[in-house]
């Protein structure tokens, strides 16, 4: 049965002036202000300068240095190898905004990027509040005793501000983590708008909630779309999500029927058509820029069958890491990769990591599997004489991971309102990474509904001899 909406059994303790750290947007600007201190007290702005200065950024970084050398969008290693689609464009730009304004690979311009990658995770409260607020608390489920308004939304919120693993990527890596999760998790609140989860009218009656969502209808499936465009110019493994959660969007209506069928398939469609229209316009000046210079139709990124052959390789043992060509401008790889051009060269290792596959089926599968494993358990480092530090980090990593998992598997059992979509989630944003690469940062887009997830779980214990 479905969870029943729980009246709150707490009116008169609830103040009608709530403290002020039950504010997300409070919450917003400590998980900010920590962020920003970790860098400036730790200096983790300090880049490590070997290789050239390439752990600053990477191939976005190298990307950002062309551009503001004058040299295009192109060169994402050591040595001019020419244009390349190899890194969708967002965080390069970002990147190069900060080279051109505070100097190429400077202290300077690592604050800037790490700041504004510490904005962008310290956005992700308040959409994780909106989520939680959605989901749980505005039907009372997992309100236990507690006097907050959202209790679920409010833990929540505090987990990701606060627990050091939600700030690893914002303080100490200068890639798009931060600003894909970002994105992705106000793509997220969107979708539930639009399926008025936590509205006054439960999901399933056909209805969109209490009338909200069908009013901003259209400004939500443009802003959807919007939202999803950027996501694909910073993190194209995350797509496989949106047409799912568009179907999730329509499910209900879709299975209302009746009379009104028709009118649901038309505001299906219309809705669709317009996320797809604004989608499309986002990432269009990239196509025609892939179309025009590197002459191929490429709608995200170049570099798959590059990472496909690497995945294929038994001396990377499932778990291929750094670039995926040789850094040293004078290697014969390298120098292939000039001389056929990035396009070529990958349709080439592209064909190479077919064939590997085929030979043997029974290798692949078994490193399909480890890196499903070590998805949700963690890679495994070496521990470099600190055994219990590893451990901690290996525990702090599968910890997470069970929690968000049981919470799904609780909220499924409920059949809670959303339950569906962190579903579709956690089934589809890791789908890419089982086949090709995994590494820990690769779990950071869904963490915000794993938090999210764990808190619930908690909550929801019940003392022994007491129903759930």
């Amino acid at each position: 049965m479905t969870e029943p909406v729980r009246p709150d059994p707490y009116p008169d303790q609830r103040s009608p002036h709530p403290p002020l750290f039950h504010s997300p947007w409070v919450i917003f600007w400590v998980a900010f202000a920590l962020r920003v201190a970790v860098i400036l007290i730790g200096h983790t702005y300090r880049i490590r300068t070997i290789g050239e200065n390439f752990d600053f950024g990477f191939e976005a970084g190298r990307i950002a240095r062309s551009l503001v050398t004058g040299h295009g969008y192109g060169n994402p290693f050591n040595g001019m190898s020419g244009p390349t689609a190899m890194e969708p464009p967002l965080y390069p730009l970002l990147l190069a905004a900060a080279f051109k304004l505070f100097g190429v690979y400077t202290h300077a311009a690592a604050i800037a990027v790490m700041v504004a990658d510490s904005a962008f995770s310290a956005l992700v409260v308040p959409a994780i509040y909106e989520i939680a607020q959605r989901c749980f608390d505005a039907r009372g489920i997992a309100r236990r005793h507690s006097t907050a308004a959202a209790p679920v939304a409010l833990w929540s919120a505090w987990v990701w501000a606060v627990y050091p693993p939600a700030l690893q990527y914002a303080v100490h890596w200068i890639w798009e983590m931060s600003l894909t999760v970002c994105l992705f998790s106000w793509a997220l609140v969107v979708t539930l708008r639009l399926r008025g989860v936590g509205e006054t009218k439960p999901a399933g009656t056909g209805e969109p909630g209490d009338g909200t969502a069908a009013r901003n209808a259209p400004l939500l499936w443009f802003v959807l779309g919007v939202l999803w465009g950027l996501v694909s110019l910073s993190n194209s493994s995350l797509l496989l999500c949106l047409p799912a959660s568009m179907v999730w969007v329509f499910w209900p209506q879709l299975r209302a029927g009746g009379l009104r069928r028709w009118a649901v398939w038309r505001s299906a469609l219309a809705g669709a058509a317009l996320t797809t229209i604004a989608f499309c316009a986002v990432l269009a000046p990239w196509v025609v820029r892939n179309e025009r210079v590197m002459h191929a139709f490429i709608p995200a990124r170049s570099n798959f069958g590059l990472e496909l052959y690497n995945s294929t390789l038994p001396s990377y043992d499932a778990f291929p890491w750094g670039a995926v060509l040789p850094l040293w401008p004078g290697d014969p790889v390298f120098q292939q990769y000039v001389r056929m051009g990035e396009i070529k060269f990958s349709h080439m290792r592209q064909r190479q990591a077919i064939a590997n596959i085929r030979s043997e089926p029974g290798q692949i599968a078994r490193w399909t599997l480890d890196r499903f494993l070590f998805f949700w358990e963690g890679m495994p480092h070496a521990a470099n004489g600190r055994p219990m530090l590893e451990f901690l980090r290996q525990f702090s990593y599968s910890f997470i991971s069970a929690c968000g998992l049981l919470g799904l598997a609780l909220m499924l059992r409920r059949r809670l309102e959303g339950a569906g979509l962190f579903a579709l989630v956690f089934v589809l944003a890791p789908l890419v990474y089982y086949f090709v690469t995994m590494q820990s940062r690769f779990r950071h887009p869904i963490e915000p509904l794993i938090a999210i997830l764990g808190v619930y779980l908690f909550r929801s214990t019940e003392k022994s001899g007491r129903r759930a």
